[in-house]
């Protein structure tokens, strides 16, 4: 292990061990604050261009497997933590969390007072940072953060959406024994998912609850998709700036009264734009798995998953057409919206986590029961 240092753009330095690809690497610094699921973390497309903080203090005691990633690979820039387990113990492990993250060439930055920072990027805000290794000079890491793009602006979809369309199979297999949940039900509808950066454990509800699923890229226009004769369309997560993509608001916009839309994360936001509204950066971002959102249809709170950056602005929501579905209890923002009169609905929040609460599973039904009430093919 050699020294490695994390430096932000307004000149705050943590020093720290290098335990993984020996890398230099730029990026948002943002935190999560969920337990468990690192490796999800690490895998999640939504994670381009960012470099990640764990509140957990000790990362990769149960080590990773091929199984858990939420894509083909490790999208993070760089892993800034306390600890890392000296010991790799699961029934399920393959390797080591670092030695995952190695393969990929991305560096991993421990024994770092991640407390500190952590309220750091509360109090200032997520910034720009760079994670290096070896002996360079401080000043020059903090201007390489300075000159490094900020996320406002900024559009990523391009490094994560599929190049060709696709068709997803798997459904939700049970790691153990006490694992239950309902069997796979026979595929009777057509979905069509917009690949904005898709996590795989979505792709896995839509087919486990019975829907035969094709996966397009981000630039696919609605007039290919109603070719397609989809009973719903769906809007995946995804990295970004959601302001920087109008053309998918547009396209998603001519799918509205047409089809039966569901959107998660930034397919939220991006309805949001589809609306009319607008969007706006959040100071330090939602990440973790223990964020409480009020429900207003039922007045219930749902605990939730969440990875994002970017808000709708409910100001900027002026279509008496549109309604608010869903709030976060911790800064009052907007978590879900609905049509009055279409079967269109996002959260902003994921449903589908794993690990995770389980709280929202309900929504991937919502989904499967509109387009059996609208099934227009």
């Amino acid at each position: 292990m050699e020294t490695a240092v994390l430096a932000l753009e307004d000149g705050t330095v943590f020093e720290g061990v290098g335990v993984g690809a020996p890398e230099q690497r730029t990026g948002e610094v943002v935190f999560n604050t969920a337990i468990t699921g690192y490796q999800e973390i690490f895998t999640d497309p939504s994670y381009t261009g960012q470099i990640v903080v764990l509140t957990y203090p000790q990362i990769g005691n149960y080590g990773a497997n091929a199984a858990d990633s939420e894509a083909r690979g490790p999208y993070i820039e760089g892993l800034v933590v306390r600890e890392i387990s000296p010991v790799a113990s699961n029934w399920r492990s393959e390797e080591r969390a670092e030695h995952f993250l190695a393969k990929y060439n991305i560096p991993v930055i421990a024994e770092v007072d991640t407390r500190k920072l952590v309220r750091h990027l509360r109090d200032r805000g997520a910034m720009r940072g760079v994670i290096s290794s070896g002996t360079k000079q401080t000043a020059e890491l903090i201007d390489a953060a300075r000159r490094s793009p900020s996320m406002s602006g900024l559009n990523l979809i391009e490094k994560v959406s599929t190049v060709e369309a696709y068709e997803w199979t798997e459904g939700i297999e049970p790691v153990s024994a006490s694992d239950k949940r309902a069997l796979r039900e026979e595929p009777a509808l057509n979905v069509v998912a917009y690949d904005f950066g898709i996590k795989r454990n979505i792709l896995r509800h839509l087919v486990h609850l019975g829907s035969r699923v094709t996966v397009v890229p981000a630039n696919t226009t609605a007039k290919d998709i109603l070719a397609m004769k989809p009973d719903g369309v769906f809007l995946s997560n995804g990295p970004g700036d959601p302001g920087t993509l109008e053309q998918q608001a547009t396209e998603v916009r001519k799918l509205i009264g047409k089809t039966n839309i569901f959107g998660i994360c930034l397919g939220h936001q991006i309805l949001g734009l589809a609306f009319g509204g607008k969007t706006f950066k959040l100071k330090f971002g939602h990440h973790g798995a223990n964020h409480p959102v009020l429900n207003r249809q039922t007045g219930k709170v749902e605990i939730t998953s969440q990875n994002h950056g970017f808000a709708v602005d409910p100001d900027s929501l002026k279509d008496s057409e549109i309604e608010i579905t869903h709030v976060n209890l911790n800064d009052q923002t907007v978590e879900g919206l609905r049509h009055r009169s279409e079967p269109v609905f996002c959260v902003q929040y994921h449903p589908e986590a794993a690990p995770g609460p389980h709280d929202s599973h309900y929504l991937f039904r919502e989904f499967i029961e509109r387009m059996k009430e609208n099934k227009i093919h």
